[in-house]
């Protein structure tokens, strides 16, 4: 049985408006389709049977639209921002009794295509309490935020960074319930700053992914995401 996967999706997606004015980012219709339908069919076509929706603007719109995942042989949980926004870290933090002992997560506007059980088998290998996925991106797609040498993760700096970062933080981690004990319940936390006292602390393992990201973040990031869900949906027709 496979981890479960938390899927942040709670943002406000100005950047989408006025797509986003009425509907939340999960529910953008790319290629045809709700994009949160093109990851539920991601997520199972990968092994994965549980998912939590971490979810905030508009978020009833999403449960309505996706119902409990059963039409795709899935297990969906919701757990709804409350009234003080926590940033992503304390979304996920906010869901760890839904989650277990160590988990996926993942953002609600990436599509990810890759072997989730080899990240899974690797993060169980490494003994460490969190896993970040990497691609060698050298600034193409997003600004590279990550240097990644000898198969290990050297740096990880959202705001700081260094000619040596030719990797970027590719959208896909794995971690524990216990890596989020250091930080007080209630308060906003980035998930960024998890990775990085995983990482300070000796305590992240690093996974290189070879396929590109997509991402539905921006009107370039949605154009190149549907064209390429429409070119996947022309070879398996």
């Amino acid at each position: 049985m496979s981890l479960p996967v938390a899927i942040l999706a709670g943002g406000l997606a100005t950047r989408l408006r006025p797509i986003t004015e009425t509907i939340p980012k999960a529910l953008v219709e790319i290629a045809g389709r709700p994009f949160a339908v093109h990851q539920a069919e991601l997520l199972q076509s990968q092994g994965i049977t549980d998912v939590v929706w971490l979810v905030g603007y508009r978020g009833n719109q999403v449960e309505a639209a996706l119902g409990d995942g059963s039409r795709w042989g899935l297990r969906f949980t919701y757990v709804h921002d409350g009234p003080v926004l926590l940033g992503t870290g304390g979304a996920v933090r906010r869901a760890l009794a839904h989650l277990g002992e160590a988990f996926f997560v993942m953002y609600g506007d990436s599509y990810l295509e890759c072997d989730f059980a080899d990240v899974e088998r690797v993060f169980r290998q490494s003994g460490r309490s969190g896993l970040m996925t990497v691609y060698r991106n050298e600034g193409l797609y997003d600004t590279s935020n990550v240097e990644f040498a000898g198969g290990r993760i050297v740096q990880y700096e959202k705001k700081a960074r260094t000619p040596a970062m030719r990797h970027i933080d590719w959208g896909l981690g794995v971690l524990t319930a216990s890596a989020f004990a250091p930080y007080p319940d209630g308060e906003p936390l980035d998930l960024a700053r998890v990775y990085q006292d995983l990482l300070a602390a000796g305590d992240l393992a690093g996974y290189e992914v070879t396929n590109r990201f997509y991402e539905i973040g921006s009107p370039e990031g949605i154009a190149d995401t549907a064209a390429y869900l429409r070119s996947r949906s022309k070879e398996s027709s």
